[in-house]
């Protein structure tokens, strides 16, 4: 004979589940604030999450609206109107520092970096292109690289070839790391390190040896032996 669960008495007893639900409701009756003090909080944070969600949802879709212009402007070249705004439209740096939070406010972080960058404004872009963040194969990467150009600009070749190495590896293919390792490649020869600047042709040329750049890794790292084994 099975023997009888005595924590279970209450499902067979309607005595038992009585008292069951008296001393549920005796346990709410004293600590009634506590219990209904964590129901509100949790309606709250319900509540709070899916309207940070709808407020994420509707300034994104004006970051959108109000970057278009500015993207059509740095498209033309016409950087001052594209960062600042032309009257009727705020701007890539006003949207950028508006809706940072949102992913239209994020690709504007992006696109003020490029247009800084074009501007001579290297500190600048810098900091905007380190603002962005992405999963995106295209344009991750290829943050990275125009901040090694940035880098590159300003003569700080060390910190130009880390972030080179980083576009190359952003989810490395062989349709846009071939050219980020010749950027390496030629970061590295002007920071005087030309053993890793032959290692980033011969990886192109390992790697990629189909790729269009291919041919002038092969060329520049020629160039190179020949100079280091003269000197």
């Amino acid at each position: 004979m099975s023997k009888k669960n005595p924590g279970l008495d209450f499902l067979e007893d309607p005595d038992a589940l009585e008292g069951k639900l008296e001393d549920v409701g005796d346990y709410f009756q004293q600590n009634k604030n506590i219990v209904l003090g964590i129901l509100g909080g949790i309606v709250l944070l319900v509540v709070g999450f899916f309207g940070y969600r709808y407020y994420i949802s509707t300034q994104d879709e004006t970051a959108q609206v109000e970057m278009f212009p500015s993207l059509y402007q740095l498209e033309a070249d016409s950087l001052k109107k594209a960062l600042n705004g032309d009257g009727r439209n705020p701007g890539l740096l006003a949207v950028a520092d508006n809706y940072g939070s949102t992913p239209g406010g994020n690709l504007a972080e992006f696109y003020a970096g490029l247009g800084l960058l074009k501007e001579g404004k290297y500190d600048e872009a810098i900091d905007h292109l380190k603002g962005f963040s992405s999963s995106d194969l295209l344009v991750q990467a290829r943050a990275y690289a125009l901040i090694g150009d940035a880098y590159m600009e300003k003569k700080s070749f060390d910190e130009a070839a880390d972030h080179y190495r980083k576009a190359a590896d952003y989810k490395s293919n062989k349709f846009f790391s071939p050219g980020y390792l010749l950027k390496l490649g030629v970061a590295y020869e002007q920071a005087k390190q030309n053993d890793k600047a032959i290692a980033a042709y011969n990886e192109i040329i390992e790697k990629y040896n189909q790729s269009a750049e291919a041919p002038t890794a092969k060329k520049y790292k020629s160039v190179l032996e020949a100079a280091v084994g003269e000197s």
